[in-house]
């Protein structure tokens, strides 16, 4: 397995997607209902292999990431062969990015000394969608871009 199964609520989301799946097996629900019977080991593997299928294909349309932190956000723009980073970060301890006074204190303060921001930009050394998915389980989540976009364009203004 390339990434990791799905949970058991993504699985429910995607049921009309997994049917689909099953079908290009030729697998329907009578059949489907034998195999998890009788062969779970078979059952397994077409989970496994289901939920590769969905987090390629989430990996590949990801452009946008961001995690966030007591005292520091990150955010990732991915491109083909590399991503850039802005990364923010409290000077101010106290400060916690994870609540919603944290983050209106961030907007009150972006451009003020308490506040370190600093743009990356890193060369994947393997595949894209691999980088993508390892930020994904340190805690990133696929966002639509709009922060970066805003610190990004008033960074390069």
């Amino acid at each position: 397995m390339k990434y990791t199964r799905l949970t058991k609520e993504q699985f429910d989301e995607l049921n009309q997607e997994f049917s689909t799946f099953l079908a290009t097996q030729t697998i329907d629900k009578a059949e489907w209902d034998t195999i998890k019977a009788e062969k779970p080991e078979v059952a397994e593997q077409e989970l496994d292999v289901f939920s590769d299928l969905v987090w390629e294909g989430v990996l590949t349309r990801a452009e946008y990431l961001e995690h966030f932190s007591k005292n520091h956000i990150f955010l990732f723009q991915s491109f083909d062969t590399h991503v850039q980073s802005i990364v923010l970060k409290s000077l101010v301890p106290e400060v916690d990015f994870l609540t919603k006074d944290g983050l209106q204190w961030l907007s009150d303060n972006m451009f003020t000394d308490t506040i370190e921001m600093k743009v990356g930009k890193k060369e994947f050394t393997e595949e894209r969608n691999t980088s993508l998915f390892a930020l994904i389980q340190q805690g990133a989540f696929l966002s639509d871009g709009q922060l970066y976009k805003q610190i990004n364009s008033i960074i390069e203004g």
